[in-house]
């Protein structure tokens, strides 16, 4: 058995990555592989927390951009998110992986509502936490509901699942010749522009000495690899490593 490098992780899942190839929406096949590899680091004993976007289905600054009411917009994408988050919970404890949604606006019907001390209480007990609506404000996007859910939870490491294999000087995918950073301080990302989370929720794991741990959700074993300490995808953080 693999011995974990970190025994609290938060997963920050883009809403996109539930879509797969197309693009929108939920792929059942795609909820189905990532609940397995979560299943595969909780048998590690290994405590989760997951933070899950809803671009896949509605984006709140797409919608404010053509001239929908910014918070109103933002609203409606925390919507989104909860919905995703039942999504994968359905996912889980189909392979017999317990979990709890739990929600930053309420609605006890669907979830619990977001309570610091019964999420932890949660993990400690093995259970899977997925964190839907944000952090329940507008403005605000899902990589600063991440950055401070780790840090109220005390978390180790934000694993952020992304669709490219790391973070790059340029976009690979318009630059076949961009160059990838194995690691790198959150100094040199903001000094670079680099646009890995916004400025908010840098300044979150900065202040709270999180590392960051960017990879590709679409390459089975990434989370694995990014939990026992594997180099994989680019490492993020107050100082470089190796």
């Amino acid at each position: 058995m693999e011995t974990p490098k970190y025994l609290r992780v938060v997963l920050k899942l883009s809403g996109e990555a539930l879509a797969g190839n197309q693009g929108y929406g939920i792929n059942p096949e795609v909820v189905n592989s990532i609940a397995t590899q979560i299943e595969d680091i909780a048998r590690l004993n290994v405590q989760i927390a997951i933070v899950v976007g809803g671009g896949n289905i509605w984006r709140g600054v797409a919608g404010s951009a053509k001239g929908m009411d910014r918070a109103t917009a933002d609203y409606m994408g925390m919507l989104a998110t909860v919905i995703n988050a039942l999504a994968l919970q359905d996912g889980l404890e189909k392979i017999g992986v317990d979990s709890r949604v739990q929600t930053a606006i309420e609605m006890r019907s669907v979830a619990e509502p977001y309570i610091r001390r019964r999420a932890i209480r949660h993990m400690e007990k093995g259970r899977v936490v997925i964190f839907a609506a944000g952090t329940g404000n507008p403005y605000f996007s899902t990589d600063t509901t991440a950055a401070l859910r780790a840090a109220e939870l005390e978390a180790e490491v934000i694993l952020m699942a992304k669709q490219v294999n790391g973070v790059y000087d340029s976009d690979p995918r318009k630059n076949p010749h961009a160059r990838k950073f194995e690691s790198m301080t959150y100094i040199d990302m903001l000094n670079r522009g680099l646009a890995v989370m916004d400025a908010t929720a840098t300044s979150l794991c900065m202040d709270n000495n999180i590392p960051l741990v960017v990879f590709n959700i679409n390459d089975r074993g990434n989370i694995m690899k990014a939990v026992i300490g594997e180099t994989v995808g680019t490492y993020i953080g107050g100082e470089l490593i190796g």
